[in-house]
């Protein structure tokens, strides 16, 4: 039998009545506009608009710095001609071009550099000769080899993407823990099975990086090459044309080109490079 249990008279127990209340509250209006990464950022354009706009009423030069509504019609009245939107494709097209072989070649060094000691040999020894040349700089180089033509814009932006997408995968890979690689082994993998299913998984925030430094760097590098060089095979680019229309005088439309400049690097990072990150690493957890 068991002895029934016994209260102990030294201990006194207080029933509390606590009340907590309301534990999660629901945002205000304000608080949730507030917390919206677009708000704040187009408050922040908006403020540099009415800067800009008080600047440069105050200047009172519009061949030094046109005011932001002057801009803003120039580059409307662009967009509906159709030259400004002719001349970004057509620069858009040539930056695909160069991008894309900057990828394929970058691919291979750093396939060759994962899984050989000459692959990585000669990755670090081409990176430490070459990344740090602006890329730019051979273009005088690249017209003699190549003519006055889309090769030789393509060659520069080919070296633009391929020593930050190289560099930055190669860092991804390296830094892939060796329990990770083991696992990897232990399956049997080898050659492109383990790059693909282990290492490029795991090192994907860093190629992600690597791939949005070299789509700014060939970016701005087309542009300058345009500035400086011209046209190339009898067409003109986004660079061009901000060109032209400095020897113009026509300042408001080379800052509604430099608009589009901006335009099309926001496009690309928020609804190309943020979409794959949502997608893979965010939605892997590697990054919050």
């Amino acid at each position: 039998m068991h002895s029934a249990v016994r209260r102990r008279p030294d201990i006194f127990v207080e029933r509390l009545e606590t009340s907590f209340g309301v534990v999660e509250r629901p945002l205000s209006p304000w608080q949730r506009v507030a917390n919206s990464g677009t708000f704040r950022k187009g408050a922040i354009l908006v403020i540099i608009a009415a800067v800009w706009q008080l600047y440069a009423t105050r200047l009172g030069n519009p061949f030094v710095l046109p005011t932001f509504t002057a801009t803003f019609d120039a580059f409307v009245a662009s967009l509906l001609s159709g030259e400004l939107l002719a001349r970004t494709m057509y620069s858009i097209e040539v930056l695909l071009m160069g991008y894309a072989a900057g990828l394929v070649l970058a691919s291979v060094l750093t396939a060759l550099a994962a899984t050989t000691r000459v692959g990585r040999d000669l990755l670090e020894l081409l990176s430490a000769m070459l990344s740090p040349m602006p890329a730019i700089a051979l273009l005088p180089l690249a017209m003699i080899w190549f003519g006055l033509g889309i090769g030789s814009f393509v060659f520069v932006l080919i070296h633009s993407v391929l020593w930050a997408v190289a560099l930055n995968t190669n860092s991804g890979f390296r830094s892939v823990p060796s329990a990770l690689r083991m696992v990897g082994m232990n399956y049997g993998l080898r050659g492109l099975p383990y790059i693909a299913l282990i290492l490029v998984p795991a090192a994907f925030p860093s190629i992600l990086t690597g791939l949005r430094i070299g789509w700014a760097f060939a970016w701005r590098t087309l542009i300058a090459s345009e500035l400086v060089f011209g046209v190339s095979s009898q067409a003109g680019g986004l660079g061009w044309f901000i060109f032209e229309k400095k020897n113009m005088l026509d300042i408001p439309t080379v800052f509604a080109g430099l608009f589009m400049v901006i335009a099309v690097g926001l496009v690309i990072e928020y609804l190309v490079f943020g979409l794959i990150e949502r997608a893979t690493i965010r939605k892997w957890g590697m990054q919050h």
